[in-house]
């Protein structure tokens, strides 16, 4: 289940690239230091997310800034705009949550839930072997188990709008 929260990434225009913000993961059971996930590294292909976890695509930093530059966010259609300019032509680009899922792949259709009760949060917190304290906005990835900490540690680092520190996962 996918939720594009617009607004946070819109926001985040005037952040300063970082080159470890929104990273491709690489599972490769291959590399020594990931024998220890074998288990959750199998978990983890099966599901629907591991394309927007894992796919890389090239794009310059050039372009991120010029399209977020020029980006315009509408409330009442939930859609972000931008002019860019391609072969000397300006050309209007529109990102929906719909062209989002499509591009990753999501599973979801229109009547897939987006958010999840909090009482139901609390509850795979808890079945993930979570042992803080379950009623703050924020989890410490250090009171998961070491296969729920990569699996949390690959989310934030891959699809977070964080603007920095990955030991904290936010409750929604």
């Amino acid at each position: 289940m996918f939720n594009l929260n617009l607004c946070c990434i819109f926001q985040a225009s005037n952040v300063q690239f970082d080159p470890l913000h929104n990273i491709c993961c690489v599972y490769d059971e291959k590399l020594p230091k990931m024998a220890v996930f074998k288990e959750i590294l199998e978990f983890m292909k099966r599901l629907p997310i591991q394309k927007a976890l894992t796919n890389q695509h090239n794009v310059f930093r050039s372009h991120i800034e010029h399209f977020w530059k020029n980006a315009k966010y509408d409330e009442e259609s939930k859609v972000i705009t931008s002019i860019v300019s391609l072969n000397g032509e300006d050309k209007e680009i529109v990102i929906t949550e719909q062209l989002v899922g499509e591009v990753l792949d999501f599973p979801d259709d229109e009547n897939s839930p987006t958010k999840f009760p909090k009482k139901m949060v609390k509850g795979c917190m808890l079945r993930m072997g979570y042992n803080g304290p379950v009623n703050s906005a924020n989890y410490l990835k250090s009171c998961f188990s070491k296969p729920y900490k990569f699996f949390i540690h690959s989310i934030v680092h891959a699809l977070s709008h964080r603007k920095g520190g990955y030991d904290v996962m936010r409750n929604y």
